[in-house]
């Protein structure tokens, strides 16, 4: 392996460089990114109990806050439970703007990484031929010994830059799949919440 990627001249470096990191964001988004994680089962329902019940405390609001991502928004409800709808509306669309940011945190690099080590591959191609041109000028064609490390460098490099980009960009793409899935249940959770709220809401309003 070591022979390989000295054969590949120093372009090998920094495409090892981005498949370590590729490697490194993946497997620290799919761990954070954990249904389970972000949304805890059941949560919406064990708030509204608590609110149902008026047994909500300050304490119990940073707690949720604290502990997901879905719990963040549903604080951003229950702290502003009083106001009216659309200022309840705007303040959890608020909060979920910074969460789904938090969220996305590294798929920029990620993206990157499979935009550019393709780029990288192509790059040693063409130093690697060059080289060959230039062997070519100065000893003829007559010895292939000559010819073989430019083809080589050529060779190994686009192969390690296609080998790092391919699974970067499957990672990539599964990772905005499943973000743009947790955002999409978050909301659903916290129109939930929502509603109850201004149904409660309304119940007082009448009882009064």
């Amino acid at each position: 392996m070591l022979e390989i990627v000295q054969a590949g001249g120093w372009l090998m470096l920094p495409i090892i460089i981005c498949s370590i990191c590729a490697a490194a964001i993946i497997l620290e988004r799919l761990w954070t990114l954990k249904q389970t994680r972000v949304l805890p089962r059941d949560l919406t329902a064990r708030v509204w109990q608590l609110v149902k019940s008026e047994q909500l405390t300050r304490q119990h609001i940073e707690t949720i806050q604290r502990d997901s991502p879905l719990g963040r928004i549903l604080a951003a409800g229950l702290i502003n439970r009083d106001r009216d709808r659309d200022e309840l509306k705007e303040s959890i669309e608020d909060t979920g703007r910074h969460v789904v940011h938090e969220l996305e945190r590294y798929l920029n690099p990620l993206g990157t990484i499979a935009a550019i080590t393709p780029l990288l591959g192509l790059l040693g191609t063409v130093i690697g031929m060059v080289k060959v041109f230039a062997a070519i000028t100065t000893h003829g064609v007559g010895n292939p010994g000559v010819l073989a490390g430019g083809i080589s460098e050529a060779l190994i490099t686009t192969a390690a830059g296609l080998s790092v980009a391919i699974p970067a960009l499957m990672g990539y793409r599964y990772l905005r799949g499943r973000i743009d899935g947790l955002v999409v249940e978050m909301e659903k959770e916290a129109m939930k919440l929502v509603e109850a709220l201004q149904y409660r809401k309304s119940i007082e309003r009448a009882g009064a």
